[in-house]
C-alpha cells in the first residue's frame, strides 16, 4: 500500500478519535459539546485532497524546530562489539540531521569493547579518535561498570572521553524517565 495513503488513513483515524473526544458530553456537567467544538478536529470530507502535512501542522502553525529551543535527546544502547561501527555511524548521521540533539551512547557486555583503551575498528583506526570527534560534538559515552567488574577490568581501562556508570540498564532507564531521552537500540 502506498505509504502516503497509509499516513492519511492513520491520521484520519487519529482525527476521528479526536473528534469523538470533542463531541462527547462534558464529563463534569454532562452537557453536550457545542457544534463549534464538535467540528474543531473534524477532517476534510475528502482526505485524498489533503496531504499528511495538513494533519500534522495547521497552516501558519508550522515552525522550524531547529530554530526553536527544542533539543531532542536520544540514548543509543549498544551491547555487542560488532555493532560499534554501526552505532557510531548512526550517531554521526543523526547529528547531521539533528545538530542540536543531546546524544548519549551507553554500552554494556560487548558494547563496552570500543570504549576501552587501545580498541581499534576493523580498519585499524583507534576508536578513541572516533569517540573524541563525537564527544567534541557533545556526545557522551558511558560504559557499564557491572560489565567491567564481570570481566575483571578496572575503570581506568576505559578510554577518555568515555566515562563509567554503575550500571548500563540503570543509566538507560534514568535517562529515559528522569531526563526525557528517547531510546534507540540497534
Amino acid at each position: 500500500m502506498n505509504s502516503k495513503l497509509v499516513s492519511v488513513v492513520i491520521l484520519q483515524l487519529a482525527l476521528t478519535i479526536g473528534t469523538y473526544a470533542f463531541a462527547s458530553p462534558d464529563p463534569v456537567t454532562g452537557a453536550p459539546a457545542s457544534p463549534q467544538e464538535t467540528t474543531k478536529c473534524a477532517p476534510d470530507t475528502n482526505p485524498k485532497a489533503q496531504s499528511a502535512a495538513d494533519f500534522v501542522a495547521p497552516a501558519g502553525k508550522a515552525g522550524n524546530l531547529q530554530a526553536s529551543s527544542f533539543h531532542p535527546k536520544v540514548v543509543f544502547q549498544i551491547n555487542q562489539a560488532a555493532d560499534a561501527q554501526t552505532i557510531l555511524r548512526f550517531v554521526t548521521n543523526y547529528l547531521i540531521a539533528e545538530p542540536t540533539a543531546e546524544v548519549t551512547v551507553v554500552g554494556y557486555a560487548g558494547g563496552v569493547d570500543f570504549m576501552l583503551k587501545g580498541a581499534k575498528d576493523a580498519a585499524g583506526k583507534p576508536y578513541a579518535d572516533q569517540l573524541q570527534t563525537l564527544a567534541d560534538k557533545g556526545v557522551h559515552f558511558k560504559a557499564c561498570n557491572n560489565t567491567l567488574k564481570a570481566r575483571t577490568l578496572s575503570t581506568d581501562t576505559v578510554a577518555p572521553p568515555a566515562t563509567v556508570v554503575s550500571g548500563a540498564v540503570n543509566e538507560i532507564i534514568r535517562l529515559q524517565t528522569r531526563e526525557g531521552y528517547a531510546y534507540f537500540r540497534h
